[in-house]
Parts: structure tokens; sequence; C-alpha cells
């Protein structure tokens, strides 16, 4: 039996990959607004500081689109033990803390606006049509570049193949 021609989706390539690509599809997109208060909140009550990197509210808006698409009816609760991590405080024993429901809301509410995600009657979001197609075309960008990569790098062993 042939293979079927089967498209590329978002389990399909690395997430490192797939949310570094996004990122930058949102930072160049007009409709997805860095807050005025994005570069000095922090992301938990966990956390000491406020992330270094200017893009990390774009990297973590791709994450938790990410994640919308992988689990639909993912909540905002949910996310927030997701991101969420250790409180160290001190000589005293360590509690985990949840990530900021502030935060999260925020990005969820944008990627509404940009039709990406939408509100589930049973509470939690799910991926739109218009998202699914967005997503997957960024996807299947990045597994035609990596296909694109082994295919040069096989190339370049087959020449240092031919010397001896």
């Amino acid at each position: 039996m042939a293979e079927e021609a089967r498209g590329i989706c978002v389990r399909d390539v690395k997430a490192t990959a797939f949310i570094t690509a996004y990122a930058e599809h949102l930072k160049n997109s007009d409709k997805f607004d860095l807050p005025v208060w994005a570069d000095t909140v922090k992301t938990g009550v966990f956390k000491e500081l406020a992330p270094y990197g200017d893009d990390w509210y774009y990297i973590r808006a791709a994450s938790i689109a990410r994640k919308v698409y992988l689990r639909p009816g993912l909540g905002v609760g949910q996310m927030q033990k997701w991101y969420g991590g250790n409180y160290r405080r001190g000589a005293r024993t360590e509690h985990f803390r949840k990530a900021s429901s502030g935060l999260i809301r925020s990005v969820l509410l944008q990627l509404e606006e940009m039709k990406v995600v939408e509100k589930l009657p049973s509470g939690g979001r799910r991926v739109t049509v218009v998202g699914q197609q967005d997503l997957d075309r960024i996807a299947g960008s990045i597994a035609r570049a990596t296909v694109e990569e082994d295919h040069e790098d096989d190339d370049d062993d087959d020449d240092d193949d031919d010397d001896f």
C-alpha cells in the first residue's frame, strides 16, 4: 500500500522550534500587541525578577497557544499549575506556587481577538479552525526547513566519503 500524504501538525515538530517560530510570527503580527506592563511584571509569585528577554511575552503566548492546541479544554487554572514553580523561602522549605493568572488571561484574550482560540461552553479554551490552520502552517514550514537542513547535511557527508 502506498503511504497517504499527510499534513504536518504541531505534534510532529519539536516544541522549542515551534514556540520560537510562532513567537516570531506573533511579534511580526500587528494584531498581537505587547502590553505596557510587560517589562515590569513577574511571571509568578515564586519569581524574584521579571524575565530578562525582550520577547518573553511572545514566547509565553506561543507556548500557551501550543498547550491549548494539544489539550483542548485547557483553562487558566490548569495553565497556572503548568507554569508554576517552587517558591524558595530562604532557609525554610520550598512550597509550590502557581503562575500569574492575569498574564495567562491577557495572552488568551489577545489570542481570542486574533481568532486563534475560543472559549468552550463547558469551560476552558480550544483552538479555532482558523487558528489550527495557522498553527499547522507554521509547523509545516518548520518541518520543511528541518528536512532541507537534514538533506543538506547528508549531501555534505557524501562529499567527505569520496575523499577516501
